[in-house]
């Protein structure tokens, strides 16, 4: 990678399996610059276009690395079906989880100095944690240092309990990644939910009454959830959206279902954000979607190693910086 390393220089990212741009409308608050981004669905690259004005590339696979532009922080939310509990927990053996290394297979040739990679919380316990365990070594293999947590939106100000895997690497070296410290107050569900919602958002009435008969709430607002084993609860907060859950799942007050709005709100995305697909592709998008505060965070911390490193490297500082970093 030949890419002039100013302190004062824009700082760029690659959003890979960019979905709708969680990564890119966090980044973009931290003034970061789009170089590169792809997915494979139509509907997502539709709604980022409109919303961010660049037009990602489709499926990672027919993609040449060396066809991606330089970038200083690589970012990627990789399909989490095969990891999530929802799904089928089948990993590597999932086509889909093998997209990991195509992922590697850029990193490999782009060497960007940063990385900041996203999945379910269950990535980090699948196949008693050895699926991490392979993640975490390819990356090193490859001459990162690399660090993980799992992170929740509900510390981050949204009212959604959404615990995701967050790996960070960098090539410069760090002791300790600086990681989001305290919890953010949690914005109230009364601010997310839409005062006048469309009458089809209501779920029909012999939904409502099952919904009443098993169970009932002394929360007003809340979300109530029902699990894949019938059990209902009611919170403050929503469970974690899921793009591909039944559409009753989660009803408001045990009534109606989201609206596209409120789903987008849960994530972090703010208002301006431009909702151009239908009500079953923005749920689908919003299931999909990286919490943008919670991100934001993680992403802070990665661009404080990375202006260290083009600092230090501006003063002919070239190789271990660490000591100098942490005095």
């Amino acid at each position: 990678m030949d890419m002039e390393r100013g302190a004062d220089r824009q700082l760029t990212f690659a959003d890979m399996f960019c979905g709708i741009g969680g990564f890119h409308a966090a980044a973009a608050q931290l003034g970061m610059r789009c170089a590169f981004a792809c997915d494979i669905d139509r509907e997502a690259r539709r709604a980022y276009e409109s919303n961010f004005g660049v037009e990602p590339l489709g499926d990672i696979t027919a993609i040449a690395p060396e066809d991606i532009p330089d970038h200083d922080l690589l970012m990627a939310g990789f399909p989490c079906q095969p990891f999530s509990i929802i799904g089928d927990m089948r990993g590597f053996e999932d086509t889909r989880g093998t997209l990991f290394f195509d992922l590697a297979s850029v990193i490999a040739v782009k060497r960007p100095p940063a990385l900041l990679l996203e999945n379910v919380r269950q990535l980090s316990t699948h196949d008693r944690g050895r699926t991490l365990g392979r993640i975490l070594e390819v990356l090193r293999d490859l001459g990162y240092g690399v660090q993980w947590k799992v992170l929740n939106a509900l510390d981050f100000g949204l009212p959604q309990k959404r615990e995701r895997t967050i790996i960070v690497a960098t090539l410069d070296s760090f002791e300790r990644f600086p990681w989001p410290g305290e919890p953010v107050t949690m914005r109230p569900l009364s601010e997310i939910l839409e005062t006048q919602p469309d009458a089809r958002h209501y779920a029909s009435e012999h939904i409502r009454r099952k919904r009443r008969a098993a169970h009932r709430s002394d929360i007003t607002p809340a979300l109530w959830h029902e699990n894949k084993a019938g059990n209902i609860s009611s919170h403050p907060w929503a469970c974690a959206l899921r793009a591909g859950a039944s559409y009753n799942y989660l009803l408001v007050d045990g009534e109606r279902r989201l609206t596209p709005r409120e789903m987008l709100r849960l994530q972090g995305f703010p208002d301006e954000f431009k909702i151009v697909c239908n009500y079953s592709q923005t749920r689908k998008q919003a299931g999909n979607a990286i919490p943008v505060p919670m991100i934001e965070a993680a992403i802070t911390g990665a661009l404080e190693i990375i202006r260290t490193a083009n600092a230090l490297s501006a003063i002919g500082y070239k190789d271990d910086w660490t000591e100098i970093r942490n005095t």
